[in-house]
């Protein structure tokens, strides 16, 4: 079944220092959170705009935890963005800090999945240091990335997820 959502990925600002990113899923929220978690399959969504692969996506999904994700694009150009996992409550709720780098602020990113009747609503908000820094983002590629990487994320999830190696094992 192809997803029918494409267009419904959703940007507000709910305060001067938050960016809240939502979008409706066809899948229960146990998948989506793994798809959210799961090294084995952040590399086929999380690409942005077409022409980015994640050749690094590094997860130790734990409160205290460090993650670190790496793409590069066909002209060779890379991109890096690390972070904390600060708090973890499988299938519902992901709180992190996520670092672009020096020249980007660091902001503190809650993941919620919320289900009903099968869909699941995965909502993001990013808290920035400041409005000028919410504000910066927003005037980047950011809602283009966002929206071309839950449209792959939808098709995934279509498809069904790639049983993982612990559930695989009898």
């Amino acid at each position: 079944m192809a997803p029918t959502n494409k267009a419904l990925t959703t940007f507000t600002t709910p305060s001067d220092l938050e960016i809240a990113m939502a979008r409706v899923f066809d899948a229960p929220r146990e998948l989506v959170f793994d798809a959210w978690t799961n090294p084995r399959h952040l590399p086929h969504w999380l690409l942005g705009p077409a022409g980015w692969t994640m050749p690094v996506c590094e997860i130790d999904l734990r409160p205290g935890g460090a993650w670190h994700f790496m793409w590069r694009q066909t002209d060779g150009t890379e991109m890096s963005m690390r972070g904390v996992y600060r708090e973890i409550v499988r299938p519902e709720r992901l709180v992190s800090t996520e670092s672009w780098g020096p020249d980007w602020p660091e902001t503190l990113n809650t993941l919620i999945l919320t289900e009903k009747d099968g869909k699941t609503t995965a909502t993001v908000t990013a808290l920035y240091p400041s409005k000028e820094a919410r504000d910066k983002a927003l005037q980047t590629g950011m809602k283009q990335g966002v929206t071309a990487s839950y449209d792959r994320l939808a098709e995934l999830l279509a498809r069904g997820l790639p049983t993982t190696d612990s559930r695989a094992r009898a």
